[in-house]
């Protein structure tokens, strides 16, 4: 959400802003709008005052006797312009609010301009490219020639965009997910927290997944909605609370499912588990007063930058341009693996800072120096387990169709140094 009396000091600057994401400008619009509504509220005072004058001179009037029916239909009159002012700052409110939440975050000075991903900015690269001296199947050929992934019996039970990972894979994908969580709470300070699954919509609002996201996510017949990631539980910890500074910065961590109904993904990516409407990731969340929270993007960056390195997996920085950065971030930072049997990159993690945005929707402050003031919060993957696994089987496969695994991740399979 936006900070309206920043918009009104300088409504050309909240315009420039939107003019950088290729929106249309609002805010003289909004501007004008809020001038009506802080008029109605003012002739609503004002008329509110009246009437209680009003309703001495009745009181005192027929206390004495006095004919008082003028004053009475007076009073009526009063109350149906106070009823009307009410109903009037009410709807301008309403418009302006639902404007306001459909407007994206205004991003920060660092992020480049461009309209799409061809144009965002490589920040550098860790590890080499493997060289095979076989043709690198992909991960779908290898997992489904070990008998280890079943998309036909997935799509006997839940339909297209499923999958049933058994023995050594589901086992690969168990462990890729604890590895993450230990790397993160015992060596980043990130607290392990299970959330749930289920959430209203406050918590999806206030993490600006509502209403712009509604048919990405699945909504239950009651209400709630299966969270699309557990940035959403994570994040919506806080809201409405007013925290202690002593209590920042808060670190916190959940390896969940997660549900996302891919509704603009149609046709792409329908080989394999690139894009599925259930899979696991390991969130990070922190939540940090604003002079903090560049330092607190890069530190959660380098946190998610580790697995990868520790896995032995090529993978590459990106700083999103303008036109590709998404709806509740001010910056983000994308982290692409290198996909031997695609010969692509592909995103893996995202480390977004949203810096008041969120904080602003679930109105979560904590008690600064000069009274409450909002906290900033950023969220990023660390890592999606799914895809993390497509990395390593596609980097660590073997010309006999068998994955070797990570020696980092060994432990977590009772010993096993290769699937085959």
């Amino acid at each position: 959400m936006h900070d309206l009396k920043a918009l009104r000091a300088d409504p050309a600057a909240f315009d420039a802003a939107l003019e950088r994401r290729g929106l249309s400008p609002v805010g003289q619009k909004i501007v004008s709008e809020d001038e009506e509504r802080r008029a109605a509220l003012a002739a609503l005072q004002e008329a509110q005052a009246t009437r209680k004058t009003l309703a001495k001179e009745i009181g005192q009037g027929k206390r004495t006797g006095a004919d008082t029916s003028a004053l009475e239909a007076q009073a009526v009159e009063l109350r149906d312009r106070i009823t009307g002012l009410e109903e009037r700052a009410a709807i301008i409110e309403k418009s302006i609010d639902d404007v306001l939440a459909s407007l994206p975050n205004q991003l920060d000075s660092s992020v480049p301009d461009g309209k799409s991903e061809d144009e965002n900015v490589v920040v550098h690269y860790r590890g080499e490219k493997r060289e095979f001296t076989f043709e690198p199947k992909q991960h779908f050929e290898l997992g489904e020639a070990l008998g280890l992934m079943d998309f036909p019996t997935a799509a006997k039970l839940s339909g297209t965009r499923f999958v049933v990972l058994r023995g050594a894979l589901a086992r690969l994908e168990r462990a890729l997910g604890q590895f993450m969580l230990d790397t993160h709470t015992t060596e980043f300070g990130y607290s392990e927290t299970s959330v749930p699954l289920l959430v209203n919509d406050a918590a999806m609002y206030g993490t600006d997944k509502l209403p712009k996201f509604a048919e990405d996510s699945f909504r239950t017949e009651d209400g709630r909605w299966l969270i699309p990631t557990a940035e959403v539980p994570l994040t919506a910890s806080v809201m409405g609370d007013i925290l202690s500074a002593d209590a920042l910065p808060i670190r916190l961590t959940a390896l969940s499912q997660c549900f996302r109904s891919e509704a603009g993904s149609a046709g792409r990516d329908v080989r394999g588990m690139l894009r599925q409407h259930q899979f696991t990731k390991c969130e990070l969340v922190s939540i940090v007063k604003p002079e903090d929270s560049d330092a607190e993007h890069e530190r959660m960056t380098q946190a998610a930058e580790t697995i990868l390195e520790r896995l032995g997996i090529t993978f590459r920085r990106i700083l999103l341009c303008a036109g590709d950065t998404g709806f509740g971030a001010a910056k983000t930072f994308d982290l692409e693996a290198w996909i031997p049997g695609q010969q692509a990159w592909r995103e893996i993690s995202s480390c977004s800072n949203t810096r008041a945005f969120q904080a602003r929707r679930m109105k979560a402050r904590y008690r600064s120096e000069n009274g409450p003031a909002f906290v900033n919060t950023l969220n990023g993957s660390g890592l999606a387990v799914g895809r993390t696994m497509i990395a390593v089987m596609e980097t660590y496969q073997n010309e006999d169709g068998s994955i070797t695994i990570p020696e980092v991740l060994r432990s977590y399979m009772g010993g096993l140094t290769r699937i085959g």
